[in-house]
């Protein structure tokens, strides 16, 4: 989580923004994620500097031009409010608008020979107001430290959290730990093609990503042709707000990933062939936001699952979007579990009839305060058979009833970490992955067991952890009613003696 140092410098350039005149709380975070992607291009390239001057061998891939010195942060940040205004509006937002279609960073480019990054970047606009305002938020955004790549996460984090709302679009950030968590649990490999189809500023792809570097960097930096697959065709990410793809492009740049698939795409709207079973892992909290009109959902979404429940046909999505053999780690609402209607329970049925529905974890309601207080869970399953036909392959549901995440479950989210299920989750889930039979032996009063299918199919596909876990309750023994009217009598009695004894010291 962010320090109260960093949150303090961030709450200031905030002020220092707001005041001068960038009201719109999403244009305050885009503008300081340019100036940062600004900072971090100037760092990288100083790294390649020390670099070069070490081996004693020109500059590898160098981000900056031998005449491009005055576009670095370092230089510009140096120069009088008026000039470093001018450099900035003029020469070094032009420069990182193009800055993907010219092949720096190693990034791919797409058919039309621009990347990613440089295709959002297009319609990027430089609104800082005043010479006055940028130089004031260039300075204190120079005693920033972006070396660490949990600082910049923590950034986007706190940043995004001081929108009031949830937004329009219903978005919520999910916590980072709690991407982790589903991350480690699906444990991706490099030849998994992941996908986003909601994917906001790309924090469970950046997660997978870090995943990947950390577990296989060995296969990814192979060859040329491993590193360009993990830069340019591994990650793939879908959204209809132009502000997040452009954040979330610049995230994944930020964080090592050169030329991701971050696209405009409504996924409930758009039927696009191109991307029907293209996936090996979906990893998503899509957006919750109600209902949906039947004209402006994709038809062959309606045919999996005829709703205007977002939930719903955000799960017929990822089972269209997935491989045969395919998985995913999605956060749904808890009325996906045990919602009542005909949508529902087809859908669940869905998930364990025809797919392999594998895990439900129930999360506590304060896990994504203080944008909601939603209960939702995790669902993990697996693709076995095209739609429409059974592949079967559900046995067994393993259940977890998260009870904590190692914060306070009120709008603070105190770091508490001492109080979190999480590591126990991700233990006995690879246990019970990896053959142990430990999990098959736990009773119904444990965070965690096993629940069959045929449980499950004749409580009407009911996911709802409640269904099924069992409580106990300690036996207390009583004293008779006799008893306790007896002493009752006992105390009154002294009472009076005590107010008889008062009175006769009064006189």
């Amino acid at each position: 989580m962010i320090t109260g140092e960093l949150k303090s410098k961030v709450d200031r350039i905030w002020d220092t923004m707001w005041s001068g005149g960038i009201s719109n709380p999403l244009s305050v975070i885009e503008q300081l994620t340019y100036l940062l992607f600004i900072k971090r291009l100037d760092e990288l390239h100083t790294l390649r500097e020390r670099k070069a001057a070490r081996l004693g061998q020109p500059i590898e891939e160098p981000i900056f031009a031998s005449g491009q010195d005055s576009l670095r942060w370092s230089r510009f940040k140096e120069t009088a409010p008026e000039q470093m205004f001018a450099t900035v509006r003029d020469q070094v937002f032009p420069f990182i608008k193009t800055l993907g279609s010219l092949g720096r960073n190693g990034g791919g480019t797409d058919a039309e020979g621009d990347s990613t990054y440089s295709h959002h970047m297009r319609d990027a606009l430089f609104m800082m107001p005043t010479p006055r305002v940028l130089a004031n938020v260039v300075d204190q955004l120079d005693g920033i430290d972006m070396d660490d790549s949990d600082t910049k996460g923590d950034l986007y984090e706190y940043m995004l959290g001081k929108i009031a709302s949830a937004g329009q679009n219903g978005q919520f950030r999910t916590p980072r730990h709690i991407i982790r968590l589903m991350v480690d649990m699906t444990a991706p490999v490099p030849k998994d093609v992941i996908c986003d189809p909601a994917c906001g500023t790309a924090g469970f792809l950046i997660a997978a990503s870090e995943y990947l570097r950390t577990h296989h960097a060995d296969a990814i930096y192979r060859s040329e042709e491993s590193r360009r697959r993990f830069n340019s065709g591994t990650f793939h990410g879908f959204d209809f707000d132009s502000t997040m793809l452009r954040i979330g492009s610049m995230n994944m740049l930020l964080h090592g990933v050169e030329n991701p698939d971050i696209r405009y795409k409504d996924s409930l709207a758009q039927s696009d062939d191109h991307d029907a079973e293209k996936y090996s892992l979906i990893l998503a909290n899509p957006p919750f936001a109600g209902s949906l009109d039947y004209e402006s959902t994709a038809k062959d979404l309606l045919a999996i699952v005829k709703t205007k429940k977002t939930e719903l046909l955000f799960l017929a999505l990822f089972l269209r979007l997935l491989q045969t053999g395919g998985r995913a780690a999605v956060i749904v609402p808890d009325g996906v579990l045990f919602g009542s209607s005909k949508a529902h329970k087809a859908l669940r049925r869905i998930l364990m009839e025809d797919q392999r529905l594998d895990a439900v974890i129930s999360m506590p309601s304060g896990v994504f305060k203080p944008y909601a207080g939603v209960s939702t869970a995790i669902l993990l399953f697996t693709k076995t058979g095209r739609l429409g036909k059974s592949g079967g392959g559900t046995d067994r549901v393993w259940f977890y009833d998260m009870q904590a995440d190692g914060f306070s479950l009120d709008d603070k989210r105190t770091p508490q970490p001492d109080k979190s299920d999480l590591p126990d989750i991700l233990a006995r889930w690879q246990a019970y992955r990896a053959g142990d039979g430990t999990e098959a032996e736990r009773k119904r009063t444990d965070k965690s067991f096993l629940v069959s299918k045929d449980e499950i199919a004749g409580n009407d596909y009911d996911l709802s952890i409640n269904r099924y876990k069992e409580v106990e309750y300690e036996a207390v023994e009583h004293d008779s009613p006799r008893e306790i009217l007896a002493r009752l009598a006992r105390l009154e009695e002294e009472i009076a003696e005590g107010r008889r004894e008062l009175e006769g010291m009064l006189g």
